[in-house]
């Protein structure tokens, strides 16, 4: 619990010192795990709001199983980057992974503020921060679905 504590502030001493102290290949691998604690918090923090999501939904009773995620594009300063869409796609109360791929393809712009708007009146803040940071540390493909398992908290991409 210490040692924790002290992270919370790495560039503050003495962990700045430590640090200091450790061998680039020493610090390759504090990078590589605290990386993967970084994600596996972020995925904690959105089975978290998951649950909260399908516990808010009215249903028939029977418990929600899994949520899942789309790919959306948004328009960055560099071009435009490929993340998480901050709604839920689907909320399934079995095992089976529903037919998430749009029958129709309609294409609507939607000017940049608008969408901007929509996402910050309309989708959970902590649910979209991170989705974003999800999608920054491990960058999704057109055609990933997210899938967040509520029994087993685990959350996967599922390639299709």
């Amino acid at each position: 619990m210490e040692l924790a504590e002290l992270l919370t502030a790495p560039t503050e001493h003495p962990v700045r010192e430590a640090l200091r102290e450790l061998a680039p290949r020493e610090l390759d691998a504090l990078v590589i795990a605290a990386l993967a604690a970084t994600e596996e918090a972020w995925r904690q923090v959105l089975v978290s709001r998951v649950k909260a999501f399908a516990a808010g939904q009215p249903g028939d009773g029977r418990p929600a199983v899994a949520a899942y995620f789309t790919t959306t594009e948004r328009r960055a300063a560099d071009g435009m980057r490929l993340g998480w869409s901050p709604f839920v796609a689907a909320l399934s109360d079995t095992e089976a992974i529903p037919d998430l791929r749009p029958t129709r393809t309609t294409v609507t712009a939607v000017p940049v503020g608008e969408a901007a708007l929509a996402e910050e009146v309309f989708a959970d803040p902590e649910l979209t921060a991170a989705l974003n940071r999800l999608a920054v540390l491990d960058p999704p493909d057109h055609g990933d679905i997210l899938r967040v398992h509520l029994p087993t908290r685990a959350v996967t991409r599922i390639s299709t």
